[in-house]
């Protein structure tokens, strides 16, 4: 198998972007990569997913080419590994609901293969985790 390199990065804005990257970071098990800014705005944050890619993140501001986007609207999925991994969905949903994430669908096997869970995040993004990786 060869590493392949990430191409897409899903990008958010948060009200408080500070605050995202630590529940991120604290429910879900993100790796806070690099953070830009000052104390009071981050202009630009990545966090690393473990199992490879991540996302992108900073402060809602008039400035962003994202400006139309209001803060804490999004959507993500993310895929966990094998259920014996570290980040399986299991331990990761319990991970989640631990550090205050919202739940809107519990942990669930899918017809389709998957079994995975979607919570909210404090700025209301949606964040969908399962082992379904795609065909």
């Amino acid at each position: 198998m060869t590493d392949k390199q990430t191409n897409v990065w899903p990008a958010l804005r948060y009200a408080d972007a500070r605050a995202a990257i630590r529940f991120l970071v604290d429910a879900f098990g993100f790796e806070e990569t690099a953070v830009h800014g000052d104390d009071d705005v981050v202009a630009h944050a990545e966090l690393r997913w473990p199992a490879g890619g991540g996302v992108m993140l900073g402060s809602a501001r008039p400035d962003s080419v994202l400006a139309d986007l209001p803060a804490g609207v999004g959507s993500v999925y993310v895929v966990t590994d094998a259920p014996d991994a570290p980040d399986e969905p299991d331990a990761l949903f319990a991970r989640a609901v631990a550090a205050g994430a919202t739940v809107v669908k519990g942990l669930a096997d899918e017809d389709y293969g998957s079994r995975g869970f979607t919570v909210r995040d404090p700025e209301g993004v949606y964040w969908s985790f399962g082992t379904y990786a795609g065909e």
